[in-house]
C-alpha cells in the first residue's frame, strides 16, 4: 500500500497507529512525526519540497477526519454520490466528488470498483425523446418493514428522463397499464416500448426462448395505440434501466429511513 493509504486507514480507525508504523517499516516516533506533518500541512502532502511551498489543493486533516467520521457514523449505507450531495447540502463541506470517493477508497471504507472488460459495443440512445421508452420493475426492501415491494419506472431512452415512478405491492398487468396510461396522458403517444419478458408483457413458451405471438392485455393495448413492443433478452440489454434502478436502490431506502428517524437530511 501507499503511505497515503496506510495513514488514511489509521485515520479511519481501520488500523492502530502502531500497526501503521509496522506496515511502513518505521518507528512509532517517526509515525507520530508523519502524522503531525499531515495534520499541519493537509491531506495532499501536502508540501511540495521541490518548490518549498504548500500544495494549493491541500485539504486540512480535520476536514478529512470529519468526512470519514460522517460516512462511518451517519451515512455508512449511502452510495458515494448520495453521500457527496449530503456533505454539501447538510454539512456545507464542498469537496469534489472524485476527492470524496478517493478518500473513502483509500481509507478502506468502500471497495475500489473492478476494471470492467468491454462486453459488447454499447447501443447508442435514440436521437429524439418519445422514440423508445423503457419500463421495468425492481423488487427491493424499500422500507424497514422487512417486506418487498416493486418500484415501476418508465424512462425515456433518448434523455434518461423518468416519466413515471411508483411503488406497488407487485408488478402486474394492472399496475403496468396504470403506469403507461399516466405517461401517455402526460406526455402523449410514443413509438416503442422496451421491456423484459414478464408474463404480463409477453408469452414465452419455455424459459430462455424467444417470445411467442400470443397476445397479452398489455400487448393488445399497445397494438391498439400503434406502439411497438420490444422484448429484452438479457439484463445487459436493459442497461439503462438497470443503472437507473441501482441509483434508486442506493438512495430511496436511505431517504425513507431519514424521514422516519428525523435525520437532518430527511424529507427531501
Amino acid at each position: 500500500m501507499k503511505i497515503q493509504e496506510v495513514i488514511m486507514r489509521a485515520m479511519a480507525k481501520k488500523l492502530k497507529w502502531y500497526q501503521a508504523a509496522q506496515i511502513l517499516g518505521i518507528s512509532c516516533r517517526q509515525m507520530r512525526r508523519m502524522k503531525e506533518r499531515w495534520e499541519k500541512r493537509g491531506y495532499d502532502g501536502l508540501f511540495d519540497r521541490r518548490r518549498g511551498k504548500p500544495s494549493p489543493k491541500r485539504v486540512p486533516m480535520a476536514r478529512v477526519q470529519e468526512v470519514l467520521r460522517l460516512y462511518q457514523e451517519e451515512y455508512y449505507d449511502f452510495n458515494v454520490k448520495h453521500f457527496h450531495e449530503k456533505l454539501k447540502s447538510e454539512h456545507q463541506i464542498k469537496l469534489s466528488y472524485t476527492w470524496v470517493k478517493t478518500a473513502l477508497q483509500t481509507a478502506g471504507l468502500i471497495q475500489r470498483e473492478p476494471r470492467r472488460t468491454r462486453h459488447r459495443k454499447r447501443r447508442e440512445p435514440r436521437p429524439l425523446s418519445g422514440m423508445m421508452l423503457h419500463i421495468d420493475g425492481s423488487k427491493h426492501q424499500w422500507f424497514d418493514d422487512g417486506c418487498y415491494y416493486d418500484l415501476i419506472v418508465v424512462l425515456d431512452d433518448a434523455t434518461n428522463e423518468v416519466y413515471y415512478a411508483q411503488l406497488v405491492a407487485e408488478e402486474s398487468t394492472v399496475t403496468v397499464l396504470a403506469a403507461l396510461r399516466e405517461v401517455i396522458e402526460k406526455k402523449g403517444l410514443f413509438c416503442s416500448l422496451y421491456c423484459d419478458r414478464a408474463s404480463h408483457f409477453f408469452f414465452t413458451p419455455k424459459a430462455g426462448e424467444r417470445v411467442d405471438k400470443h397476445i397479452t392485455q398489455v400487448s393488445r393495448a399497445m397494438a391498439a395505440l400503434n406502439i411497438r413492443m420490444i422484448p429484452g433478452y438479457s439484463p445487459e440489454a436493459r442497461g439503462r434501466s438497470e443503472r437507473n434502478f441501482r441509483t434508486w436502490q442506493g438512495r430511496l431506502p436511505q431517504e425513507f429511513a431519514d424521514s422516519q428517524s428525523g435525520h437532518p437530511g430527511g424529507g427531501q
